[in-house]
């Protein structure tokens, strides 16, 4: 089933629509797509937004290609480009209806309506885009397009319920300097202001360290939060980086939920703003078999420089 969602909404089941990518100028209202007539028989019962609709068709449901339409307007207001929507969903089988998968339980999930999202699915921008809150958009796709046998449409529904403008982004950290005590790998910044970080001297952890170097003055992250940030790996043994988005030169951003447990324990709770130096034992990073380069205890400073 995440095979098919990954494939329906990749950047609901990713997150990495949120952040990056400039504000396309908005369309008046959302455009459907695909053979439409194909959805007329979809009726939805609204049961709020903590529990899944219920969905009648007239079955056996089919499509040749991706359709998508708004099945039932909401009395919002309309959802603009550049915002951050809200969104829950359930999946269904074209053929018997039966629920495939529903994230109703799960809270909403959040969707950044940036040009990242317009250029990797079209289709799912522009249905949202112009779409009043509340409303409940239809997206039917044939087997052929979800791996599962030719015939068998798959049906999701999705209700629009929330949209705002997304949180600022940080340039680079902001806040109060902490001096973190003795012990740990140390941190430098470079004539171009990136941190390196040097592990002479440390020792391997008994538990995940997580301290403040900037103590930033922003929203504290929560464990639903998506995160933009600028960071840097190495290994505790030796120091070797293994991964650095400084040296992309571009942020990265992720669902706090869809990383090493290591960075997931130790960023919540810390404040937009914050430069986080985390020590991780390699149970929270990568385990014995490591990853690629990174191998064993892990040396990370995050900056953290926004959250959705």
């Amino acid at each position: 089933m995440r095979r098919l969602l990954a494939i329906l909404f990749p950047v609901l089941l990713l997150i990495t629509a949120c952040g990056g990518g400039s504000t396309p100028a908005a369309e008046p209202t959302s455009q459907s797509s695909g053979d439409v007539s194909k959805l007329d028989s979809v009726k939805v019962t609204d049961n709020g937004n903590d529990k899944a609709p219920g969905v009648e068709f007239s079955k056996p449901l089919t499509v040749a290609e991706p359709t998508i339409k708004v099945v039932s307007e909401g009395d919002g207001e309309r959802i603009k480009a550049g915002q951050v929507a809200e969104l829950a969903y359930v999946a269904v089988d074209g053929n018997d209806g039966k629920t495939l998968e529903d994230v109703y339980q799960n809270g909403p999930q959040p969707v950044e309506l940036n040009d990242k999202l317009k250029e990797g699915n079209e289709l799912i921008y522009n249905a949202i885009v112009g779409a009043k809150l509340g409303s409940h958009v239809a997206f039917a796709a044939p087997g052929s397009a979800t791996g599962t046998e030719a015939g068998s449409t798959q049906l999701v529904i999705f209700k629009l319920i929330s949209a705002k403008d997304p949180a600022p982004v940080l340039e680079k950290p902001e806040g109060e300097t902490v001096t973190p005590p003795a012990g740990l790998p140390t941190v430098k910044e470079n004539d171009k202001g990136i941190p390196e970080i040097n592990v002479e001297g440390a020792a391997a952890p008994t538990e995940l360290i997580a301290q403040d170097l900037i103590k930033g003055n922003g929203a504290a992250v929560k464990a639903t939060d998506t995160l933009t940030v600028n960071y840097v790996g190495v290994n505790l043994v030796g120091g070797t980086k293994f991964d650095s988005s400084f040296d992309r030169g571009e942020t990265a951003s992720f669902a706090l939920t869809g990383v090493i447990k290591g960075w997931t324990q130790g960023l919540e709770g810390k404040t937009v703003g914050s430069r986080v130096l985390l020590v991780i034992p390699q149970d929270l990073a990568y385990g014995e078999a490591g990853q690629g380069e990174a191998k064993g205890d892990l040396v990370f400073v995050v900056d953290i420089l926004g959250v959705s």
